[in-house]
């Protein structure tokens, strides 16, 4: 039964921590590759609300606003320009998560840091003692999950960006703004993403090089899921199961690559991946 809670509370991890890029790519369809660098910034988000003296939970709207307002700037002023770029923005996001990557470690150094726990504590299950904070993941990707499917069918917004993810053309042609759609997609994503890396820090270090593990992983899940948070969350299950049997009964070390050379055998059997749409 604890190998099932594993295999259920590290899906929601995934699924947490890809959900942001999938934002980005279901509507822009470029991959934003300091996805890592963002995580990275809602790590040191926890650090900075700690060494404050904060509520940890301060952490999340913080990284969540810090993330999105980050966002912003870097859609206007480097992702805009290259949308009929694809490649060159995959490498301008690329250098963009190298140089937000130095400046942290020019400000806040090398050494790895540590953060509260959000929440503390295990509960009893099945006579067996397991983290608190793990089953929490659960609730937090479903309410990642569920936001974002009122957003996509229950606002405005969401009739705007479905209307840009099938055709782009036609919606410009219906009077939708695809600059505000784009902006404000991008800032979701990488706010996200932000609060993805809060969520990290009781699971793992805080350091510069924080959300480099945890970039690729993402990107094949995201690969796999195309536009979908339905097949993101099936393939974090999927993979996620796998990763940890992988890892509980051959070899943690080749648990770490289990997700990214399974996605990758998908893609190449089904370039489309999970998402037919």
């Amino acid at each position: 039964m604890i190998v099932l809670l594993d295999i259920v509370t590290t899906a929601a991890i995934l699924f947490v921590v890809a959900s942001g890029l999938l934002a980005i790519f279901g509507v822009l369809k470029i991959i934003n590759f300091a996805h890592g660098a963002w995580l990275t910034l809602g790590g040191y988000c926890a650090v900075v609300t700690t060494a404050l003296g904060l509520n940890p939970w301060t952490a999340l709207p913080l990284a969540f606003v810090a993330g999105a307002l980050l966002g912003a700037i870097t859609e206007m002023v480097i992702v805009r320009p290259l949308y009929r770029r694809p490649l060159d923005a995959i490498l301008a996001t690329w250098g963009l998560g190298i140089v937000i990557g130095q400046l942290i470690t020019l400000w806040f150094g090398r050494d790895v840091q540590f953060t509260p726990n959000l929440l503390s504590g295990t509960v009893d299950l099945f006579g067996a003692s397991y983290s608190i904070y793990r089953l929490f993941t659960i609730a937090a990707a479903l309410i990642i999950g569920c936001a974002f499917a009122f957003l996509l069918e229950g606002t405005r917004l969401g009739l705007s960006t479905r209307a840009v993810i099938m055709n782009e053309t036609l919606a410009r042609a219906l009077g939708i703004d695809v600059a505000r759609v784009r902006l404000i997609t991008f800032m979701i994503g990488t706010g996200l993403t932000g609060l993805a890396g809060v969520l990290l820090t009781p699971l793992t270090s805080v350091d510069p090089n924080m959300g480099v593990g945890w970039l690729i992983g993402a990107f094949m899940l995201v690969m796999v899921a195309g536009s979908s948070f339905a097949a993101l969350a099936f393939a974090c299950l999927i993979f996620g199961g796998a990763q940890v049997m992988v890892s509980t009964f051959v070899s943690p070390i080749l648990g770490g690559i289990t997700v990214a050379v399974l996605c990758a055998l998908v893609l190449r059997v089904s370039p489309k991946g999970f998402s037919r749409g």
